[in-house]
């Protein structure tokens, strides 16, 4: 399948690059947090860098986890920040056959399989023993769609993280894309849009490179383009815990516009002026942005700004 944002150059008979683009996906789980804030930064100024589009995706596909309102909220939060996606927002709730074709194709081609497995049938280490990588057991009846996975290791190269290597995970890794309750798969649904909206560079949270391997052998399979990845490190507290929609003291609610974009490109390592507008400094950061700044962690303790400054 070609890349959507692909041209053919007739003369030279030959396909063009695609038009750099870049996305920022959150789940409506709870209104955006910091750590959300920092994946939209890196991932606008990353796009805008390269001179790319820079686009919003709401990633629905899990009501009972969605919390209601909060789409609408991250929307207008990141409007008010000064961050304007260069599209139409997609809502996953809308491409549910986009899915179900992934999956169809998938499992025609055997590279995707019926399970009958619950979580009770997982062995010790939470791993999937394979029961049904070769057909039900008798009188089995299929609950849900496992990817059927290669039993060598995963490696890529990351942008910002460098070499990423996962082990041989053999039968064990082979993963669901339609769940049990009919509800399809992050790890799918992720692949399928990327491809549909032709993202070329993905930059998000560290604390989802463990699911790239994963979604590098979907594209393969479904015989996608894969983006670059970059994974920014994930903001925590000084005791180390992830900063969360929990958080109460979180920066997004606390701070004024210009100060939370701020604190985000500081924590990005970027060292933007002090005193400037959230126009002033949005302009400042679209001419200096340098992903090279960024520390190279998985995590990163947030230093809270004290009240008042």
């Amino acid at each position: 399948m070609k890349h959507p944002r692909s041209s053919v150059n007739k003369q030279a008979g030959k396909e063009s690059p695609p038009a750099p683009a870049g996305r920022f996906a959150p789940s409506p789980t709870g209104d955006l947090h910091f750590g959300s804030l920092v994946a939209a930064v890196g991932s606008y100024l990353e796009a805008k860098r390269a001179g790319g589009a820079w686009l919003l995706r709401i990633e629905d596909i899990d009501p009972p986890r969605e919390v209601v309102g909060s789409a609408t909220r991250i929307i207008e939060d990141l409007g008010r920040l000064g961050l304007e996606p260069d599209g139409p927002v997609l809502y996953q709730s809308s491409r549910t056959a986009a899915y179900q074709h992934a999956v169809d194709c998938l499992v025609r081609a055997g590279l995707a399989f019926p399970c009958a497995c619950s979580r009770k049938d997982l062995d010790e280490n939470g791993q999937y023993p394979g029961t049904c990588r070769h057909g039900l057991p008798p009188g089995k009846s299929p609950r849900s769609i496992r990817f059927r996975v290669a039993d060598k290791p995963g490696v890529f190269q990351d942008k910002l993280q460098g070499t990423v290597c996962d082990p041989a995970s053999g039968n064990g890794g082979d993963f669901i894309i339609r769940r049990a309750d009919g509800l399809f798969a992050y790890q799918l649904a992720v692949v399928v849009d990327d491809h549909f909206q032709g993202i070329t560079q993905v930059v998000r949270g560290a604390d989802l490179i463990d699911s790239t391997n994963r979604q590098l052998a979907l594209q393969a399979a479904l015989g996608f383009t894969t983006p670059d990845y970059m994974h920014l490190p994930v903001a925590t507290l000084a005791d180390g815990k992830k900063l969360s929609k929990r958080t109460q003291s979180d920066p997004v609610k606390r701070l004024d516009p210009a100060s939370a974009i701020r604190l985000a490109l500081q924590f990005l390592g970027q060292n933007p002026p002090d005193r400037l507008s959230l126009e002033k400094l949005w302009q400042w950061a679209l001419a200096n942005w340098n992903s090279k700044w960024i520390p190279a962690v998985r995590s990163l303790p947030l230093e809270f700004p004290k009240p008042g400054s």
